[in-house]
């Protein structure tokens, strides 16, 4: 396999804030608590888990729009981690993200034409006015908008449109990476599917790499090359989609993928349901240990003691570079 794209070492992205009410004391926020990764040349990897489980803390430090605590961000072999802004604004031409909310995220003031240009004046402020234009017509095309649109304001058109003018603009400077930041969440099922069938059809098109957050495992199974599971700002399990939805090691990640709905009733109606006991608890004090045993049905004294490396899966039945981050996760499989 070739070098990645992009490569992340023990990310960590720790916040202060403050605790108490008369007597204002210190606390950390754990948000991200040491990720490693890599993404490759026109591959997705899909980042899912609980809502306050990382993912989009994750995607903005891997952008280097937050500061990152410790750990490293490689993009194409150079370490970007602490770059001042300055540094990093030659870089954001191939690293662009796609906001959640696709409304929220244009300016209201601006025509569309505008939004689309703004990063190709930003970046290439040579290029002649009636070459820009022509360039963002041209997007607008491959996105799915009417190029005659392009004077209309943000207010006019519907929320699945809106995201394909952030994705238009997300692409118009032909980046390499994209950070999806739940891009499909806000919008109604039908739409749904034809963003990321469009998604799809420019990573095809033009190569990218997607690094896809969501909460909707059913989505992320159409786009993923791999999946990463996240829960408390630790990676639990990561592998090839197909491993991962067929034979799911953590057990975070079983009771994840038996909450996805299955199109034959007969099947819905029989599937073994795992049902996670308790809340999400806060990344201001964590659990000791492994920081998923208080919701897990097979937690011990080690689990309470140590918390559990990422280690690569040795077995004749594990295909691909499957990990997991579970002290009982051979007893457990082997019940199955």
């Amino acid at each position: 396999m070739s070098e990645p794209i992009l490569k992340v070492d023990d990310l960590k992205v720790h916040f202060p804030v403050d605790v108490g009410t008369f007597f204002s004391k210190k606390a950390t926020l754990k948000a991200v608590d040491g990720v490693s990764f890599e993404l490759h040349e026109g591959e997705t990897l899909s980042v899912v888990g609980e809502s306050g489980c990382g993912k989009s803390t994750l995607g903005r430090a891997v952008l280097q729009l937050l500061h990152n605590t410790e750990g490293q961000v490689v993009w194409m072999g150079e370490n970007i981690t602490g770059y001042p802004v300055k540094a990093m604004r030659p870089l954001r031409s191939e690293m662009q993200i796609i906001f959640q909310d696709p409304l929220a995220s244009l300016d209201p003031r601006m025509t569309i034409g505008e939004i689309i240009a703004e990063p190709l004046v930003t970046h290439n402020p040579e290029i002649p006015k009636d070459q820009v234009k022509a360039r963002v017509r041209e997007m607008m095309d491959i996105v799915g908008l009417l190029p005659r649109m392009i004077n209309r304001y943000p207010h006019e058109f519907s929320g699945g449109q809106c995201q394909r003018i952030g994705i238009a603009r997300a692409m118009i400077l032909r980046p390499k990476v994209i950070v999806c930041d739940e891009p499909v969440s806000a919008l109604d099922v039908s739409i749904q599917a034809q963003i990321i069938n469009l998604l799809g059809e420019l990573q095809e098109t033009f190569g990218l790499s997607l690094l896809f957050i969501s909460h909707d495992l059913s989505i992320v199974r159409h786009i993923s090359h791999r999946v990463m599971v996240l829960y408390l700002g630790n990676v639990m399990e990561l592998a090839e989609k197909d491993a991962l939805y067929n034979a799911p090691r953590h057990p975070y990640t079983q009771a994840l993928i038996s909450a996805v709905p299955v199109p034959d009733p007969d099947k819905e109606a029989h599937k073994k349901r795992i049902v996670l006991k308790g809340d999400l608890p806060s990344p201001i004090n964590p659990p000791s240990g492994c920081v998923f045993r208080t919701r897990c049905l097979y937690a011990d004294h080690q689990c309470e003691q140590e918390k559990p490396p990422l280690t690569t899966l040795n077995e004749p039945t594990a295909k691909g570079n499957h990990q997991v981050a579970c002290h009982k996760q051979a007893e457990i499989n082997s019940l199955d």
